[in-house]
């Protein structure tokens, strides 16, 4: 007798049932972790977001020129402005032995002097006309930096700095002599390369940095993309993702610092991540 071995059909079908069982029963225990790790990963992501961009925020202001933080709100975001310092030092208020061309007059046009100490963040020789020179902001109409008057230099003054023969000092030219209007309490002078403006749209979910651009006295000017870039301003895009943000401002006293108060939500596929950061700010001039 012949005798042939094999699979019915029937043992067949019940084979790829049970198959099919089993390997559904597999993927619901091993969805759930695979799940878990996409979702923290996400929001890894979103925190890195928030917190980088907040961060790189609080640098920028963490050197802005005394007193020329401005914050306004602009339609769901804000518009955050200031002066942006590349160094500082402490100007000479009283001359060496015989030589008072090195002293800071405030009486009249001064188109050099020399600083204590001597700049330390940027390379010398220095020369440049796309710079400013500040000393004594306090904010206020007249002694206002962003009027340009009184308390910077010009647009477009020639600034030359260079180490003095006196050991430890810095020499300062001012092509076009300049009369700062008030002295500071402190001595300080300021090296500043123009404002930066902060801009964070949540309607489009972008906050975006501009630099390189035209100082104007009145904010509502500068509080655009359009305005910005207008007026010549370089952007970068700083994060994307935002769902909402808002910043206040408090200004502070001589005797009490500055604060600056940020609140940012970045949001992804259905998950919202919100992060506050607050920044002190030494406002005295």
């Amino acid at each position: 007798m012949n005798h042939n071995d094999g699979f019915t059909l029937v043992e067949l079908v019940i084979s790829l049932v049970l198959t099919v069982i089993v390997i559904a029963f597999s993927a619901m225990f091993v969805s759930g972790p695979v799940q878990g790790y996409v979702d923290q990963g996400r929001r890894v992501a979103l925190v890195d977001t928030a917190d980088s961009a907040l961060h790189r925020l609080g640098r920028d202001i963490r050197r802005a020129l005394p007193n020329s933080v401005r914050v306004r709100p602009v339609g769901s975001g804000f518009a955050l402005e200031l002066l942006n310092t590349v160094d500082g030092a402490r100007y000479r208020a009283s001359p060496p032995p015989a030589d008072n061309t090195k002293t800071l007059e405030f009486d009249a046009a001064d188109g050099q002097f020399n600083v204590l100490g001597g700049f330390t963040r940027i390379s010398k020789p220095f020369s440049s006309a796309a710079h400013y020179l500040s000393i004594y902001n306090v904010g206020t109409p007249g002694a206002s930096a962003w009027e340009l008057a009184n308390v910077i230099t010009p647009p477009g003054t020639q600034i030359d700095i260079a180490a003095d023969t006196i050991a430890g000092e810095d020499h300062v030219t001012l092509a076009t002599p300049f009369r700062f209007t008030y002295p500071s309490p402190s001595q300080r002078v300021y090296l500043l390369d123009g404002p930066v403006t902060w801009l964070c749209d949540a309607g489009a979910g972008t906050l975006s940095r501009y630099s390189g651009y035209t100082i104007a006295t009145d904010q509502s000017l500068r509080d655009s993309d359009a305005e910005l870039t207008g007026a010549g301003a370089a952007v970068s895009r700083v994060a994307d993702s935002i769902a909402s943000c808002a910043m206040t401002y408090s200004q502070g006293t001589s005797q009490r610092a500055g604060l600056v108060s940020a609140r940012l939500a970045v949001a992804q596929a259905g998950e919202t991540i919100v992060l506050q950061h607050q920044v002190h700010i030494g406002n005295a001039p």
